[in-house]
């Protein structure tokens, strides 16, 4: 028997997977490979696309700000766009208060060529910004050319107004803008600038080139407290006396800074082109007065110091004075003779043009020139009036001319000429500018050291007892001259329009300060008896003004028993014997 074989069996597989599996693993595999190389591409190719735009947009950033292409258009540049002026320092008073700043702002151009439908875009521009004329407006859109100007400067709110139209063509520039917080209060001191940021007026043009591209503000003289109280006080005699303007002035006789110069009515820097030429003048420093009696300051001052006339001498006053035509008269006649403290007391001008004719002519012209009464003032400011004075001086020019008429001065002129008389006979030119101690100048010697001590004297008993009364403030020792003068209208006289002045200084036993108040064509009232005088007007707004300034400086008002023992004291050393009491008038 044939034995029998087992059969055979197929070796092990030991994946358990067959040739067609195997081949699907592969084909798998492969796949997988092929997407992971094609995310690799694209990663790839997206970096190099990322990479590609951030590069571009680097060169970009520094070809704008590099190369100042693509930016706000340069409009300086432009033929049809002013020159602006981007940077202007600050302007401050003495104590650092900021008159002039200058901020930023957005103003609003055009493309026009970008612009569709002018007409439309025009009507809805004027209803965010009513200043807008839509026809002006709509022409300037309108036009051929690539930039126009539609409003310079505007308001946070008014840029978003007009971005909020979204209107194709329209931009903003970035500019500066000329801020003045204290609105009309300092307006003739500090001026204006036009829409370019240039000096138009005040300091803002005499000092234009000083403040361009400056960084250090400009200081003034300028004392805010006082020239707000000065302005004050003359608004409201304006308002009682119905009169049509005035002007003031604070004036420190050691420096010869202007601490106030106010001039009304004012107007507001920021609408120059609103107000009109009354409001834009300056009395102050343009304006040219006759100043009437406040003259025979320097009447006296220049007999005296001429050695022409003594302290005791006296003048019939008994008869006005006839001259050809011409016939001086006492406002208030006295019959009798008068020394020369009572021709100021009692404002006589007669007895005044006797003391200028003992002086003489060429005596009255050389000293009212060393006084700087006959050239303009040398004040820091454009806006500077020029004197009036005689083409030929004759002997009736000088008899006039002794009690304020036939010479016009500004006030400017008028209080530093004071200043000099009070302050030891040194001139020193007024200024706008704060000096600091080092730079104050000596002056130039118009009197005698003795003869200012008997002019403050005189001064002082004008407002003891004289028509100054009305500018005593209590406690401060003040001197001064009370001043009315008629107007010329043409080449008249008029009755009805005149100059109330004062002018006062204090403390008299050591001058600080000068303080001026001028009111332009006052009307008299029932509470003043009908007059309109320096007396009645301008007095009391100086004592009002000494009173509230001289606390705000610390100089507090002294007891009676201290300032009359200053008043003896003021009667000079060489005039002893003539005592206060001897010549007090009856």
């Amino acid at each position: 028997m044939t034995p029998q074989t087992a059969p055979s069996t197929p070796p092990c597989n030991p994946c358990g997977l067959d040739s067609h599996r195997q081949a699907k693993v592969q084909v798998v595999e492969g796949s997988a490979k092929q997407a992971l190389e094609t995310g690799r591409s694209r990663l790839l190719v997206a970096g190099l696309a990322f990479a590609l735009a951030f590069l571009i947009i680097g060169l970009r950033l520094v070809e704008v700000s590099a190369l100042g292409q693509g930016r706000e258009p340069r409009l300086a540049e432009e033929p049809t766009a002013p020159s602006l002026v981007l940077g202007r320092a600050d302007i401050v008073d003495r104590n650092g208060m900021v008159l002039a700043t200058t901020l930023p702002t957005a103003s609003l151009y055009a493309n026009p060529r970008q612009v569709r439908a002018p007409h439309q875009l025009a009507q809805r521009l004027a209803a965010v910004l009513p200043s807008l004329d839509a026809e002006q407006t709509a022409a300037r859109l309108a036009s051929d050319r690539a930039f126009v100007w539609l409003k310079r400067n505007l308001t946070p709110r008014q840029q978003a107004l007009v971005n909020d139209l979204g209107a194709p063509g329209l931009n903003f520039q970035r500019e500066t803008k000329r801020v003045y917080p204290h609105g009309s209060l300092a307006a003739h001191i500090v001026g204006f600038t036009d829409i370019d940021n240039r000096g138009i007026a005040g300091a803002e043009r005499a000092f234009d080139e000083r403040l361009r591209g400056a960084t250090e503000p400009l200081a003034l003289s300028l004392d805010l407290r006082i020239q707000h109280i000065v302005a004050e006080e003359l608004a409201a005699s304006i308002e009682r006396f119905e009169a049509i303007g005035a002007a003031g002035l604070v004036l420190d006789v050691e420096t010869g800074e202007l601490l106030a110069m106010a001039s009304l009515p004012s107007f507001d820097p920021k609408e120059p082109a609103a107000a009109d030429e009354e409001r834009l003048f300056n009395r102050a420093s343009l304006g040219i007065y006759e100043m009437g009696s406040v003259f025979k300051i320097f009447t006296a001052a220049m007999a005296l110091d001429s050695g022409m006339v003594a302290l005791e001498d006296s003048f019939d006053v008994s008869r006005p004075i006839k001259v050809s035509r011409y016939t001086i008269r006492d406002f208030k006649p006295r019959n009798r003779s008068m020394t020369v403290p009572e021709i100021l007391i009692y404002s006589s001008n007669i007895g005044t043009v006797q003391m200028a004719m003992a002086a003489g002519t060429q005596r009255q012209q050389r000293f009212l020139e060393r006084l700087g009464l006959l050239r303009p003032s040398g004040l820091e400011l454009m806006e500077i009036g020029d004197p009036l004075k005689p083409a030929v001086w004759r002997e009736i020019n000088t008899m006039t001319i002794s009690y304020g008429h036939g010479l016009a001065v500004s006030p400017v002129q008028l209080v530093s000429a004071v200043a000099a008389v009070v302050n030891g006979g040194a001139l020193k030119p007024a200024t706008l500018l704060r000096r600091e101690a080092g730079d104050v100048p000596a002056g130039r010697r118009v009197i005698d050291p003795e003869t200012s001590d008997v002019m403050r004297w005189l001064m002082r008993l004008v407002v003891q007892h004289g028509t100054g009364r009305k500018g005593a403030a209590e406690g401060y020792m003040v001197g001064g001259k009370t001043g009315t003068a008629e107007k010329t209208v043409g080449r008249r006289y008029a009755d009805d329009a005149r100059i109330a002045s004062f002018v006062g200084a204090f403390p008299m036993d050591r001058p600080r300060f000068v303080v001026f108040a001028m009111i332009d064509e006052p009307k008299g009232r029932k509470d003043t008896h009908g007059y309109a005088t320096g007396g009645w007007v301008a007095a009391p707004v100086v004592r009002r003004v000494i009173e509230r300034m001289a606390p705000l400086l610390g100089m507090q008002a002294r007891p009676a028993e201290e300032t009359e023992g200053a008043d003896v004291r003021l009667v000079p050393a060489s005039h002893q014997g003539f005592t206060l009491a001897a010549h007090r008038p009856g």
